[in-house]
């Protein structure tokens, strides 16, 4: 009987449904188990193909023909719906950590309400609510944090007691829980019906659907999609999109230029019952258990139970293709662990009859979220996968983002942290993806406390100090696969209490961070941070000068030895990049970006740069080691050990030059720190990275000089009101939202990308304003502690939420960062910020849901610090994703 409802989902209800289909597609599928007709021949070419029936191709074509184009081909290699999608849980839930993820969820959900009457096709939603338990205080913060999200987004939403928790469901035990969160618009439906009635939309909409058609490989020519291999034939196309699940991997490295899409497959486990003698009642909530590890849902008056185990899976990393996924083998003792959670969780189900044990692969990416976006290699090949066992949850609001990216060429949203430029090419190693998915899946449940790191797939790429650090007590964070320091654990300290300190209170690191900091502003510190993204850009003649000027937002055409901040910008004048651009030459830039934007920025600036042999655009990251010097003192040491004057008179704020350093030549030093401190950034070619770092330890000595990490970098920065891109900033926000017009040069005699929105910016006001709010009755050692993404309220009222916060010692207060917006109390229509509203507003900022008060401030303290900073140097040198 299980297997046949699990054949039910993807044929007969539907196919009941709606018989039209046969008719509208064009498959001609005989309903009698005689030989099929043939299918109905493909097209030579089309606009659009993708590839994959289940729920996010159904979703992308749906939302394409939505926004009017027609000239769309999907291609399913066996039945819709049958892959993933088919043996999904079913359960759509908004109750996600990350914004993004939670409005697509938000629109999924709102999208699958109106589906059966939009369609025809009956989908199964029942609007059931959720409850997620907490068995921990620390569970209960996290989930907290999540409604305070959930709230302000007009989602209903409650933190509840054990007793009502029983309410809800009177199975459930509630000895061991302290809380739950109740969601009650969550809902249940059928994965593949959702599916198959998208898909049924998206053909009355002109939308051409061919099953049993396998991809072979997509051609690109000069770096352009211009069509897909099939077992039936070749298409023509502009645009592919590859929703091909757990085979986009192999579909991606298909090709003669691969696609690196980093997901691979682990096992998922779900058992399913007959009824209950008093079978279930089909309202009620679905039950998430994250400290047990489990889900538990009604099925059937029955129950559907899974969970995600501590020791996964994986499947298939050799490469295998199946056409359609058959249901995997049972292994009741690895699903062991989680049934015994159930039984502790629903102690009547222990008579229940099991009709079931379903295992059915699911994908899941590096870092637990989905990857959607343009390939950074072949303009037009799209990627929507790697769901993450959310894929019914973001499947309707993915395919929406997509759709406009296809479309308009952005979607309508921030969806940095979902884009597939976040990885680059390291992610793709299979024994990298097989080990990181054993302990993603596991992670799925794990309490996420703030600045926890993964632990696999570490020392892949490193500075050439890693070991000299290592040995000098350096603590380890990830940054788009490169190690950098987070903090140095004197000797003597319990290194074990630091490495096991997880809290959403105030830290262990805490003390070791701020003589750090207290170091960067009396003497001087060194920080590695080699992992900044450096570009080289040089022509024959004026040709970099001239596109540098069109793609940044302030003047190049400085001196040589001068260091500019500047913004690369999108026409709407957001941010895709913020950089320092020094002039090396009449005709050669050197070019400082975030860890994180070594994909994203050099697929950019390919696309926008012409195909032009005298312009030479060279990834130099790897080739120099970057030493930040920072604090009053690192002018001693580099002129002692340069035997040149380093003072402001000699040496100036914003300066570029090439200069010895002990015996080693040819480093680039830079009078900049990203922190608002005085000091220097010291480009070394690697074989010299041990030399100098030795050498510039051993000459601080007598400055009382020590190493420093990012914690420490973090807090000087959010001190000095730094925005950071890919934190503060992103593709959404101009430099006049948040306070840099003077990076931006209006008038630098020539035209650059995002100019007319600057301009009607200044004339017209902006509607979110960059604001700094200091923590006023707060304790830092007994208060939950602000991380990021907390609500901003002013007079009562939300009006934004905090993008990144930090600890200032300096202060001996908390500082938060983000921006305020101003709705109108009656429409909700956005109004223009002015620097009056802000100034005149009482603050408040929503931890966990808890209201702490905050001061406003749209300029930085200046005049608190003990010394007073260069002017040019406070403004100019902060930036850069942490």
């Amino acid at each position: 009987a299980a297997g046949m409802f699990l054949r039910l989902l993807s044929d007969i209800q539907w196919r009941a449904a709606h018989p039209k289909w046969r008719r509208m597609t064009g498959s001609q599928r005989s309903t009698s188990t005689t030989a099929e007709p043939p299918p109905a021949s493909l097209p030579a070419q089309a606009q659009v193909v993708i590839c994959g029936g289940g729920i996010l191709g159904t979703s992308v074509a749906y939302h394409l023909s939505k926004m009017g184009w027609k000239d769309i081909v999907l291609l399913e290699q066996g039945r819709l719906a049958a892959g993933t999608t088919r043996f999904c849980a079913g359960i759509v839930s908004t109750a996600r950590p990350v914004s993004i993820e939670l409005k697509m969820a938000h629109y999924s959900n709102k999208l699958y309400q109106q589906l059966e009457q939009e369609t025809g096709v009956q989908t199964g939603y029942m609007k059931t609510g959720s409850i997620s338990l907490a068995q921990t205080q620390d569970r209960l913060i996290s989930l907290k944090r999540i409604a305070s999200s959930l709230n302000v987004m007009g989602i209903p939403c409650e933190i509840i007691s054990p007793k009502k928790v029983l309410q809800l469901h009177p199975l459930i035990n509630i000895h061991d829980l302290v809380g739950a969160m109740y969601v009650p618009e969550d809902a249940l439906v059928s994965s593949a019906n959702v599916s198959l009635a998208l898909a049924t939309a998206a053909s009355r909409n002109g939308v051409q659907i061919h099953e049993r058609t396998s991809v072979s490989h997509v051609t690109i020519q000069k770096g352009q999609v211009t069509g897909v291999e099939t077992d039936r034939g070749r298409i023509q196309c502009e645009y592919f999109v590859n929703c091909a699940g757990q085979w986009a991997y192999e579909l991606g490295h298909s090709g003669e230029e691969p696609v690196h899409i980093p997901v691979h497959a682990c096992e998922h486990f779900y058992l399913l019952t007959h009824p209950l003698q008093k079978p279930l009642s089909n309202s009620l909530p679905t039950v998430v258990d994250p400290d047990g590890r489990i889900y538990i849902r009604n099925w059937q008056g029955g129950i559907l139970s899974g969970g995600f185990e501590k020791n996964p899976k994986p499947l298939f990393t050799e490469g295998r293709n199946q056409l359609e996924i058959q249901n995997l083998q049972e292994d009741w003792d690895h699903f062991g662990p989680l049934l015994s959670a159930l039984l502790r969780r629903m102690p009547g189900l222990e008579a229940l009859q099991i009709m079931q044990l379903v295992n059915c692969p699911e994908s899941f990416t590096p870092d637990m979220r989905c990857i959607m976006g343009e390939s950074p290699t072949a303009r037009g090949y799209f990627v929507l996968a790697g769901m993450n066992s959310a894929g019914l949850s973001y499947g309707g609001g993915a395919g929406k983002y997509l759709a406009e990216w296809i479309v308009n060429g952005y979607p309508s949203e921030n969806v940095w942290p979902l884009d597939l430029k976040r990885f680059g090419t390291l992610q793709s190693s299979r024994t990298f993806l097989r080990h990181r998915v054993m302990e993603v899946m596991p992670l799925m449940c794990d309490l996420k406390v703030p600045r926890w790191d993964f632990q696999t797939g570490r020392q892949l790429r490193t500075s050439p100090l890693y070991d000299r650090l290592d040995a000098q007590g350096a603590r380890w964070m990830e940054k788009h696969g490169f190690e950098r320091v987070k903090y140095f654990v004197p000797p003597g300290s319990d290194l074990l209490d630091l490495d096991h300190s997880k809290t959403f209170y105030k830290p262990d690191w805490f003390d070791i961070v701020g003589s750090e900091v207290k170091c960067c502003k009396e003497a001087v510190c060194v920080i590695d941070m080699s992992s900044f993204t450096k570009f080289e850009i040089s022509s024959t003649g004026d040709q970099a000068l001239e596109n540098l000027q069109y793609l940044f937002s302030n003047d190049l055409d400085v001196p040589v030895g001068h260091v500019v901040h500047t913004g690369m910008l999108n026409e709407k004048g957001g941010y895709e990049n913020d950089c320092s651009i020094a002039r090396l030459s009449k005709r050669s830039f050197f070019m400082i970006s975030p860890t994180d934007q070594q994909v994203h920025c050099w697929a950019w600036l390919k696309n926008h740069l012409p195909d032009d042999s005298n312009l030479v655009l060279e990834d130099v990251t790897w080739k120099y080691t970057a030493l930040n010097l920072i604090g009053p003192r690192a002018v001693d040491v580099l002129s002692e050990l340069s035997y040149a004057p380093m003072t402001a008179e000699h040496f100036p704020s914003l300066f570029c030059k090439e200069m010895s350093v002990g015996y080693a030549n040819g480093i680039r030093v830079m009078s900049i720190t990203h922190t608002g401190e005085p000091g220097f950034v010291l480009y070394i070619p690697i074989e010299y990275a041990l030399h100098v770092y030795n050498e510039v330890m051993n000459m601080g000595q007598k400055y009382g000089i020590r190493n420093a990490g990012y914690y420490a970098l973090r807090s000087l920065r959010i001190e000095k009101f730094f925005a950071f891109w890919g934190q503060d900033l992103d593709a959404f926000t101009t430099p006049m939202e948040c306070g840099r017009e003077f990076q931006v040069k209006l008038d630098k005699g020539m035209e650059f990308l995002g100019q007319e929105v600057l301009l009607e910016q200044k004339q017209n006001g902006v509607y979110k304003r960059f604001t700094m709010f200091i923590l006023e009755d707060h304790d830092t050692d007994m208060d939950l502690w602000p991380w990021w993404g907390e609500p901003i309220f002013r007079n009562g009222r939300y009006v934004g939420k905090t993008t990144s916060s930090a600890y200032s010692y300096t202060l001996e207060r908390h500082v938060c960062l983000g921006f305020v917006h101003h709705f109108d109390e009656k429409t909700g229509e956005e109004l223009v910020v002015t620097t009056d509203f802000i100034n005149q507003g009482e603050y408040e900022i929503d931890i966990a849901g808890q209201r702490f008060q905050a001061k406003a401030k749209l300029y930085p303290f200046s005049s608190l610090f003990a010394q007073r900073r260069r002017k040019d140097e406070v403004e100019l040198s902060g930036y850069q994703g942490e």
